[in-house]
Formats: structure tokens, sequence, C-alpha cells
């Protein structure tokens, strides 16, 4: 067997329909498109939603809900997860960059400290904002709290 010599096999293979080359091909007039409509003419595309005229579904129901134009999506670091990074790098103030260096954030986002867990050692945190158990927790134990 060589590779010049391989062909598809049998009926495998067919040839295009050339549509619009005539009467005598079969496929002439209206080239398979019908009569009239839409359809039928040149430039045609498929509109998503489209629904021959009647209004479509997208737009008889009504909108609802409500998007709050000044809502903030705040990063979760838990006070646990302080104690722990504080342990192990032995950190007395903690900003975002530590957080950032860490991994725990990408340093984009914004950062809210919540109070589970608890902590053993005087720290001092800057963050963009505080749950009120963790900053009872932070001051409690003589640390501080810094909001960038």
């Amino acid at each position: 067997m060589k590779l010049n010599t391989l062909t598809p096999a049998a009926g495998s293979t067919h040839s295009r329909r050339r549509i619009g080359r005539g009467p005598g091909s079969g496929l002439g007039g209206t080239s398979t498109r019908g009569h009239k409509g839409a359809k039928a003419r040149s430039g045609y595309k498929k509109k998503i939603g489209f629904e021959g005229g009647q209004m479509p579904l997208q737009r008889r129901i009504p909108k609802a809900g409500f998007k709050n134009v000044n809502h903030k999506e705040y990063f979760a670091v838990n006070l646990s997860t302080l104690q722990a990074l504080a342990e192990a790098k032995s950190l007395t103030k903690i900003t975002i960059v530590d957080l950032k260096e860490a991994g725990l954030t990408n340093g984009k986002e914004l950062v809210k400290i919540l109070g589970n867990g608890e902590l053993k050692a005087k720290i001092d945190v800057e963050a963009n904002a505080f749950s009120k158990s963790a900053e009872e927790a932070i001051k409690a134990v003589g640390g501080s709290t810094t909001i960038i």
C-alpha cells in the first residue's frame, strides 16, 4: 500500500449540488429557496429571537430586577486566615500587599475582613472593609484596623 494509491471508499464521497446554474441543471429558477419571503432574498441572515413579525418573547416579557450601580464586590478573608498568615510569616502588620503575596487575593479586588475564627496575637490590619465582629475581635487582642 502506498499513500498515492489511497482513495476514499466507494460511495463515501459526493459532489456538491451546484444550485442556480440554469433550468437544465434541475436546480435553477428559485434555486431551492422557494417563492418569495425573507429566506428567498439575498443577504438573508437568521435573526436570533425573530418570530416572523410576531412580537418576540424577549420583548413580550416585562423587565424584572434591579442592578445597583454602586454595588461593590469584596473578597472575604477570615480572622483565622489572618492568624495563620501572621504565624507563618511572623507578621505584626498585615496589608493587602501581604495577602497578595500569600496568594489570597489578586491585589486588584477589594478586601473585607470577616470575623470567622479567632486571633491570638496583636495584629494591625489594613483592608478596604471590616465586619463588626472582625473589628471587635482585632481590637480585643490589642490590634488596630485601618480602612484604606
